[in-house]
């Protein structure tokens, strides 16, 4: 009897999207929502504020910005518990912590004397007249400058970690992340079975986070075209020394510190731009660093070998 074994058929190429990334899909909305700001503009009737289209798809905005917060917790928890878990040695995770706090504190220190150096040199706040802040901001900056260094260290603890979940409040629970994920390293292989549900949830966050990435350019077109139609484009001009002496000073922070970090780890300091290339688009127009959170860590993942 004659046996015939099958050809195996190569898998066909994927097809390449004609669709532009969406790093580009973003910068598109950001262009055209600065042009429907422009042309939309909000304006005052009789003393009554009649907001423009340019504002009035501010909602949109909003949507995307309560999409990424609320796929922040169960990401940052589940990478979290799964980082450290993974390490599988305790004394070995503590010397990545301190390597951590300590590049931390070198940063902070740097960014501190590189900010003040130049806003004493330049001075790019003469000029500008800001609007004086209310009585309820007031209130606000005196009840923290109240706060002593024990005040924000018991703040750090959550007394439930769904309550600050709920909340929105990242320290807290990246404060429970850390002390669960050491309980689950520390006892071992019976807690396989945690790490393996927080595995598939993580990989089920990051596909979430993808699906939610896509909406970016439409909630930055609302973002930048509501600041725009709200406040006018002579705000930005008048406003401009100060954004690029901020991003100047981020570009030398990044060189200086960022750059020389890549070269003693070795990782290519044009890998590290182009993976955040996406992040920084989407906190620079919605001016949220929570916005560019989930992509920055789905970025990291990614680049995991």
């Amino acid at each position: 009897m004659k046996i015939e074994i099958p050809q195996t058929v190569p898998d066909a190429p994927a097809r390449r999207s004609r669709m532009p990334s969406n790093t580009t899909q973003i910068f598109i909305g950001l262009l055209l929502g600065i042009a429907i700001g422009y042309v939309w503009p909000s304006s005052d009737v009789n003393g009554t504020h009649v907001a423009g289209l340019g504002e009035q798809i501010k909602p949109l905005a909003d949507t995307f910005l309560r999409m990424i917060k609320m796929i922040i917790a169960p990401l940052l928890f589940s990478t979290l518990v799964v980082g450290i878990a993974g390490t599988g040695d305790l004394r070995a995770m503590g010397r990545i912590g301190l390597k951590a706090i300590i590049y931390f504190e070198v940063a902070t220190t740097i960014a501190l004397f590189l900010g003040l150096g130049i806003v004493n040199f330049f001075q790019p706040g003469v000029g500008v007249n800001a609007p004086a802040l209310s009585t309820e901001s007031l209130k606000g900056v005196q009840s923290i400058q109240a706060h002593t260094g024990w005040d924000l260290l018991v703040s750090l603890i959550p007394t439930s970690v769904i309550d600050a979940m709920a909340r929105g409040d990242i320290l807290q629970v990246v404060v429970f992340s850390i002390f669960f994920g050491i309980g689950v390293a520390a006892i071992g292989e019976r807690a396989r079975p945690v790490v393996d549900v927080l595995e598939s949830t993580a990989q089920v966050m990051f596909k979430f986070t993808g699906y939610v990435m896509k909406f970016a350019p439409v909630g930055v077109m609302a973002a930048i075209s509501a600041t725009v139609a709200k406040m006018g484009l002579g705000i930005l001009l008048t406003l401009g020394k100060l954004v690029l002496l901020m991003y100047a000073g981020l570009i030398v922070f990044a060189v200086i510190v960022v750059g020389g970090v890549s070269a003693l780890i070795r990782v290519p300091f044009s890998a590290f731009l182009r993976a955040i290339k996406e992040p920084f688009l989407i906190a620079f127009t919605t001016a949220s660093s929570e916005a560019a959170s989930p992509d920055s860590l789905r970025t990291d993942d990614d680049s995991t070998p």
